[in-house]
């Protein structure tokens, strides 16, 4: 029996995917969870397995294509069998994929309709978001690939004085020079940031203890399993302990309803090649740090690489951004929604501060916590920041 393959969602909110490769070519045998092609999100460029033992055949759609979620992109046969016949004919190039007629209905004739009001010219989100604001679609120039109207376009209308023309793109020249990964990155904070109602937080912590364990746990950690043990690494077991105390600081707001996830996944924010992706240590609050290094440091080896894997970057409930390698003093982030927080932290550094009633020099770190309002208070933020300062003061506590 033929099995399908379809474009997969690998993020809550992913409508479409950019095929990138074909790893295999089609008439190759393939055995089920072998590599067989590439697909671009706006956060890396992920490789995908075979679901199943077989022939690849049937293929529809190439390189370069964009494809909706769920949309079958080619089959895994029996030899000698023959792919069900095309249900969708996909588009080349950067277009929406276009679903054809059923062979039982008789074709009907299609009219050309303007260029701002095709379907194909807006994605769903956008429309939807457009109903909501009251911004009229038809009026609009996108600034996606070929015209697509993005949510971006969309908000920015609906910010626009009443007066006030109709954004236009800058032209072709503006465009260009982005990648897919720096547009849509672009697309997703623009949406973040007007869309999500932030708060922040800001708390000096005394890292003494924290250096203090890393410099204990780091020789033995690294002769067993051969990776550096990171302040990050120690950050994100701190905070995952401390997360199943504050239930809603580790939920999400999807559609319109505080959602409590079952388990930690911390997002650690990691820069590549034309922007940041959030890679993700499932059930954070179980490893130990040296099983997080391990994982941190393979998540990003495959990061630089462009060859990060779906689960590498779904399911985060949370997620740190330490920039403190930068010698970033501090700074505020912005949430990766349906997340409700992240935290950002800067650098350790030595700071003349108060040390029983005397002036003393500590060594100092700025973490500030921004959370969306819809699912948080303040109070209970704070709680939480201070949880986590407590923890960051005295670490043994936690991870002994």
């Amino acid at each position: 029996m033929a099995i399908s393959i379809v474009m997969p969602a690998l993020e809550m909110a992913q409508e479409t995917g950019k095929l990138v490769s074909w790893i295999k070519p089609e008439g190759a045998t393939v055995a089920k969870g072998e590599l067989i092609l590439e697909i671009e999100t706006d956060k890396a460029v992920m490789e995908i397995e075979s679901p199943g033992a077989g022939v690849l055949a049937g293929i529809k759609a190439k390189p370069g294509d964009v494809v909706p979620v769920g949309q079958v992109i080619g089959w895994i046969v029996a030899a000698g069998e023959k792919p069900p016949a095309d249900e969708v004919q996909v588009v080349s190039g950067r277009n929406l994929a276009s679903v054809s007629s059923p062979a039982h209905e008789a074709p009907t004739t299609k009219t050309t309709a303007p260029l701002e009001t095709r379907e194909a010219r807006i994605s769903p989100k956008a429309r939807r978001l457009a109903k909501e604001r009251g911004v009229e679609v038809g009026q609009l120039r996108g600034s996606g690939p070929d015209g697509e109207i993005t949510t971006a376009d969309v908000l920015a209308a609906a910010d626009a004085p009443p007066d006030a023309p109709t954004p236009v793109p800058a032209g072709p020249s503006s465009a260009a020079g982005l990648s897919s990964i720096e547009r849509l990155m672009a697309e997703r904070t623009t949406q973040s940031w007007t869309t999500v109602p932030h708060f922040f937080l800001t708390r000096d912590i005394d890292a003494g203890g924290l250096n203090v364990l890393r410099e204990h746990l780091l020789p033995g950690i690294e002769q067993a399993h051969s990776v550096r043990l990171t302040h990050t690494d120690l950050l994100v077991a701190l905070v995952a302990r401390v997360l199943p105390k504050f239930r809603i600081m580790n939920s999400s707001w999807l559609n319109g309803v505080i959602h409590a996830n079952p388990d930690v996944n911390i997002a650690i924010a990691m820069a590549v090649t034309g922007g940041v992706v959030g890679a993700v240590i499932a059930k954070a609050d179980t490893l130990a740090p040296w099983q997080i290094a391990v994982q941190r440091r393979d998540l990003a080896e495959r990061a630089r690489a462009g060859r990060l894997r779906p689960a590498d970057i779904a399911g985060a409930t949370f997620t740190v951004s330490n920039l403190g390698m930068y010698r970033v003093d501090a700074f505020s982030a912005i949430i990766t929604p349906p997340q409700a927080a992240v935290l950002a932290v800067g650098c350790i550094a030595d700071r003349v501060v108060p040390v029983d009633g005397r002036p003393g020099v500590r060594p100092m770190m700025t973490v500030t916590l921004s959370s969306d309002h819809r699912v948080v208070d303040g109070a209970r933020a704070a709680e939480f920041l201070d949880a986590v300062a407590e923890a960051v003061r005295v670490p043994e506590i936690l991870l002994s």
